[in-house]
C-alpha cells in the first residue's frame, strides 16, 4: 500500500510517500480502506516536531479519517465488512478509572492515530472497533473525515469544561481554524451569542456565515475594544482561546463575574505573562483542554449527521499532494478543513 512516512523531523520535505505491505488487524481490531483524511494542526506537530515529546519514527501521521471496513481481526464482528466508517481518533486503555468514567482522554495510556502510532494517511488503516463510528446511508466521507477530532476537542472545551448555556456570550478566536468553526456552530447549538475574531475581513465574513454574531479583523481593528462594545460591562462570559500569548492575557481582563476561559492550544507561544487580580476578585476559571471521552464523540457525530452542525471544507489535495496540503495549513490561510483523497474509487 502506499503511505506517507515521516522518519525525522522537519520541513515538507520529510513527507515521504512510500510503499509498505499492507498491515493485518490484530485482536478487536479492523482494517480500513482509506476514502479520506483529513489534516490538523497535530499533524504539523508531528512533522515538525514538539520540543520534550518523543514521537514514535517513523509514523504515518493522520488522526481524522474515513473508509469502508474491508477485514476484521479475531474477536471483531464480521458484521463490520463493508461498512462505511469515521474514526474517533482517540483511544485509551479501557480499565482505569477515567476509562471506567467515560472520559478516555485522561487515561495515563492515552492515545491518537497518527500521533501515537500509525493514523489514516495511507491506502489501508488499523484501528479498534470501539472507535469506528457508522456512517448514515448516503452521508459523504469528505464529510465524515472533517469532523471527528476538531468537533470533538470543541465539544468538550464548551460542554463540558465551560458547561455553556443558553444566551451566555462566547468569544472565539481564530474563525478559522477547524476547532473554532466547530465552536461557533457548537455554541450557537446550545443557544449563545457568539462573537469571533480573524486576521482578514474574508475570514470574518466566512465566521458570520459559520453562525457567528458578531467578528472583529484582529489585524485592522482593536479587537479588544470591539469585545468590550459587543459585551458591554457585563463582559465575556466564555473565551474559546487556542492562540496562547497573542491573545489570552488580555482575554482574562474581558471576562465577567465567573467566566470561563478555555484553552487547547497556544499557537501564537506557550509563554505569557497573565495577571492573576481579576481571575479571584471577579472568580474567573480557566481551564485547560484536550480531547475528549468516547461518549462525546458519539454524540458530537449524531449532531453531525443529524446536520446540526456542519463541517466546513476549505480545500482537497491527492495524497501524492500531502506536501502542498501541509503547506495550506501551515500558512494559516484556511477556513475549515484541508482534506487528502486517498482513495477515489470511494464514494
Amino acid at each position: 500500500m502506499r503511505a506517507v512516512r515521516i522518519h525525522e523531523h522537519g520541513g515538507l520535505e520529510v513527507l515521504r510517500l512510500e510503499d509498505l505491505p499492507d498491515p493485518e488487524p490484530g485482536p478487536g481490531e479492523v482494517r480500513l480502506r482509506v476514502a479520506w483524511a483529513a489534516l490538523n494542526h497535530l499533524d504539523i506537530w508531528v512533522r515538525r516536531g514538539v520540543e520534550g515529546h518523543r514521537f514514535p519514527l517513523p509514523i504515518t501521521p493522520g488522526c481524522d479519517f474515513s473508509g469502508v471496513v474491508d477485514r476484521v481481526g479475531p474477536g471483531a464482528s464480521e458484521a463490520w465488512l463493508g461498512r462505511r466508517v469515521a474514526v474517533a481518533p482517540g483511544f485509551s486503555c479501557g480499565q482505569c478509572l477515567p476509562c471506567a468514567s467515560g472520559r478516555q482522554n485522561l487515561c495515563r495510556k492515552y492515545g491518537i492515530y497518527g500521533e501515537t502510532c500509525d493514523g489514516g494517511n495511507a491506502d489501508y488503516a488499523v484501528v479498534r472497533v470501539e472507535n469506528l463510528l457508522e456512517l448514515p446511508d448516503g452521508f459523504p466521507l469528505d464529510r465524515a473525515a472533517a469532523f471527528p477530532l476538531t468537533y470533538l476537542t470543541a465539544w468538550h472545551m464548551l460542554v463540558d469544561r465551560c458547561e455553556v448555556r443558553p444566551g451566555e456570550k462566547v468569544l472565539i478566536h481564530a474563525a478559522g481554524s477547524g476547532v473554532s468553526v466547530a465552536a461557533t456552530q457548537i455554541a450557537r447549538l446550545w443557544g449563545c451569542e457568539v462573537m469571533v475574531t480573524a486576521g482578514t475581513p474574508e475570514k470574518v465574513q466566512k465566521g458570520l456565515e459559520n453562525g457567528a454574531h458578531h467578528g472583529v479583523d484582529y489585524r485592522r481593528e482593536d479587537w479588544v475594544q470591539a469585545v468590550k462594545d459587543w459585551a458591554g460591562k457585563g463582559g465575556v462570559d466564555v473565551i474559546v482561546d487556542h492562540v496562547g500569548a497573542d491573545t489570552l492575557p488580555q482575554g482574562i481582563w474581558l471576562l465577567a463575574r465567573g467566566g470561563r476561559l478555555v484553552t487547547c492550544g497556544v499557537t501564537s507561544g506557550p509563554l505569557m505573562e497573565v495577571h492573576f487580580a481579576p481571575v479571584f476578585f471577579k472568580s474567573l476559571s480557566i481551564l485547560g483542554s484536550t480531547m475528549g471521552g468516547l461518549g462525546e464523540q458519539h454524540e458530537v457525530a449524531r449532531h453531525v449527521f443529524a446536520g446540526r452542525l456542519k463541517p466546513v471544507v476549505d480545500s482537497r489535495f491527492s495524497l501524492e499532494e500531502v506536501a502542498e496540503a501541509h503547506r495550506r495549513l501551515g500558512e494559516r490561510a484556511v477556513f475549515g478543513k484541508v482534506l487528502l483523497q486517498v482513495d477515489p474509487g470511494l464514494a
